[in-house]
């Protein structure tokens, strides 16, 4: 159902009932003011006959010259009766109105009875011993009942018909703002990074807008993040292939060539060594996908673990210069909110970095600290070249390096940096004051399991 007819069935229905139930209330009023309004002209005209008969020297003197009731004329379909009251049970009629049923035994007052299969109100006065009974029929008054309903109603029914129409238009009005800002997404371009224009629209629709243009930059961002992306890992994986090409071709020839088997060994070592560089960039690259597109584990893990877990899967690849690593605040360490493999990631890419572009004779710190009651900060410092606050800002983008003659795929702080977000964790570079540089990675505390 569209939001156009939503709102004309919800606002149509809402004052259909509300003007409903406003109508019977008004009719069920008026019904009882014409019915006191009748009444009202029953024991008028009673009274108003009560006058004329009490004008007469002798009420009796009409009976005696009369054998039958006199008969007189009514208006407006009212009848009337007098009568002459003799006793308690003899009550004899003088004067009535022509076609007007026998009243001498309705109740004083006003009562409804029926004469002759029809209804009748009536109202009888007594003064003396004469009685006025006056009553019109029920019939009638249901007549003009109806015709009050029908004159009260049909322009009701007009109006409700006419506001609807009304409610329709002014919705339709109202609702032109979202059907241009839709227009206006749906004639934009693909690759379109120009802000949205100016779109006139009432003040409920402006955080809307607002909504989508933030939408638009981030959508507008991820493009562009991935497209560097894109170009960055088409130069990364060039690189290796076009070695592991060239080695290829150097084993080829070298094998066709008699005492060339050290350039054939060379050549095809030089080719491994291009397929496992190929082979860690993929796994990197697969390792972000992950990162990036699986759920949160909510997996504790002790950071000291980690981190001499770490410097251990580190050690085939510096050998003795491993030693320089020192661990401080061991006593601080809590567990914290990641799980173990992953931890155990992060600060292998940490140590392994630092470890590339630290001096050899320099020692590397890896300190464990409380930041705050909810957080603990694993700190990596070194007294490597350090990085300006630029290349800070740059260093956790996919495949910048800071220093292109250092082996490296320019992965490993992306990695980190997106298991720290992934837990509700930050990574900081900071420079050291006595020069290199500190990466702190923050993570957030483990809840501790209750008894």
């Amino acid at each position: 159902m569209s939001l156009r007819l939503r709102l004309l069935l919800i606002i149509g229905i809402s004052l259909s009932v509300l003007w409903a139930a406003v109508a019977g209330w008004m009719f069920m009023d008026a019904r009882q003011s014409l019915r006191d309004a009748l009444d009202n002209r029953l024991a008028a005209s009673a009274r108003m006959v009560a006058g004329l008969v009490s004008q007469f020297p002798e009420p009796g003197d009409i009976a005696a010259n009369s054998s039958k009731p006199l008969d007189v004329m009514a208006r407006d379909g009212l009848a009337c009766e007098v009568s002459l009251v003799r006793s308690e049970v003899v009550i004899e009629t003088i004067a009535r109105t022509a076609g007007s049923p026998d009243l001498v035994r309705a109740d004083p007052g006003f009562s409804t009875h029926v004469y002759g299969n029809k209804r009748w109100r009536t109202y009888v006065l007594r003064q003396g011993n004469i009685q006025i009974a006056t009553a019109d029929s029920i019939e009638v008054r249901e007549a003009l009942v109806k015709e009050l309903v029908l004159s009260a109603g049909l322009p009701f029914v007009v109006a409700l018909f006419g506001t609807l129409i009304l409610l329709w238009i002014g919705i339709t009005h109202g609702l032109a703002p979202v059907e241009r800002i839709r227009l206006l997404l749906a004639r934009r371009r693909p690759g379109d990074d120009s802000p949205l224009p100016q779109v006139k629209a009432p003040v409920e629709l402006q955080p809307l807008l607002h909504t989508i243009q933030q939408l638009l930059e981030r959508l507008q961002g991820a493009i562009v993040r991935e497209r560097r992306f894109t170009d960055s890992a088409a130069h990364e994986l060039r690189t290796p292939l076009t070695g592991i090409k060239t080695h290829i071709q150097v084993a080829k020839l070298a094998s066709q060539r008699p005492n060339e088997s050290a350039t054939l060994e060379a050549a095809l070592v030089k080719a491994d060594q291009g397929v496992q560089q190929l082979q860690d960039i993929l796994q990197r690259l697969l390792d972000l996908a992950r990162l990036e597109g699986q759920p949160i584990e909510m997996e504790s893990s002790d950071p000291i673990d980690a981190v001499y877990a770490a410097i251990e899967a580190v050690q085939p690849l510096y050998g003795d210069s491993i030693n320089r690593i020192v661990v401080q605040g061991a006593a601080n360490s809590r567990p914290v909110r990641v799980a173990r493999p992953l931890l155990l990631a992060a600060l292998q890419n940490l140590i392994d970095n630092a470890m590339r572009y630290a001096p050899a004779d320099t020692p590397l710190i890896v300190r464990i600290e409380r930041q705050s009651d909810a957080a603990m900060q694993i700190s990596v410092l070194d007294e490597g070249p350090g990085l300006d606050a630029e290349d800070r800002t740059q260093a956790v983008s996919r495949f910048w390096r800071g220093n292109p003659t250092i082996p490296g795929y320019g992965l490993g702080l992306s990695i980190v940096e997106a298991i720290a977000r992934r837990h509700g964790g930050a990574l900081e570079l900071l420079e050291r004051s006595g020069g290199g540089l500190e990466v702190r990675l923050v993570l957030p505390i483990a809840p501790q399991p209750t008894p």
